[in-house]
């Protein structure tokens, strides 16, 4: 009988103790995890161009339940990047192609689709970022990664997604007015002569409908390459 006293009177306590050690491993690895995963947000993420880095497994086994944070400012980026592969950057091979008048001609059937295709692109941008938005707002972070992670969703989410907005309309305004020069120099058939890089029409009336056409074309050049290159900064 006083054996089992014994027994009983020890056990207790043994187990008391061995749940507070698990407990006391569980809120360590957690701690371990954000500060993993805050090291990687500056040091990486903060860091990088704009192609964010796809986890490893090692990498998401570190990181843990921040994994998911991670996929908010990943799946952002990857949706914006493919926006601008499709829809924005064929613009730019396509202008940077155009350097003498018959190039207007050869560029204009790609500058007409890349046009349809802008309109798409900015509908992309606007629903990857309320996507992010709202992911964002669901999330429950220490302090200490909330700083962070907020400077991270600044450069990799809020300043390319607000650089793109003035890009897309200026992509449209340019690219439909080189279509129409490429239009009106086909439209004129073998009316239209070629020489040392420049364009001759028959008539001066045709050669004041072109000089109007691409008259805009400089100023509008100068406001799509602005707008590009701050777009390019900000996902850098």
């Amino acid at each position: 009988m006083v054996t089992g006293k014994s027994c009983s009177r020890w056990f207790a306590p043994l187990a008391a103790l061995l749940m507070v050690v698990s407990l006391s491993g569980c809120f360590d690895k957690e701690g371990d995890q954000r500060k993993a995963f805050i090291d990687f947000l500056q040091n990486t993420v903060m860091r990088s161009g704009e192609r964010l880095p796809t986890l490893t497994t090692d990498q998401k086994k570190q990181f843990g339940p921040f994994t998911s944070d991670y996929a908010i400012l990943y799946g952002f980026s990857r949706q914006v990047n493919q926006a601008v592969d499709n829809g924005i950057k064929p613009v730019v091979d396509s202008v940077n192609a155009i350097r003498v008048p018959q190039d207007y001609v050869t560029q204009r059937e790609a500058l007409r689709q890349a046009n349809g295709n802008l309109g798409v692109v900015g509908q992309q941008v606007q629903n990857a970022k309320a996507q992010a938005d709202s992911a964002r707002s669901n999330l429950n972070q220490a302090e200490e990664l909330k700083k962070v992670y907020d400077q991270a969703y600044q450069k990799v989410v809020t300043q390319p997604a607000n650089a793109l907005q003035p890009l897309i309309p200026a992509a449209q305004t340019f690219t439909q007015q080189l279509v129409q020069v490429g239009d009106f120099i086909q439209q004129q058939g073998d009316k239209v002569g070629f020489a040392a890089n420049g364009i001759q029409f028959p008539t001066s009336q045709q050669a004041s409908q072109y000089n109007s056409l691409i008259a805009p074309l400089a100023s509008q050049h100068q406001a799509f390459s602005q707008a590009w290159n701050t777009a390019s900064n900000a996902m850098q």
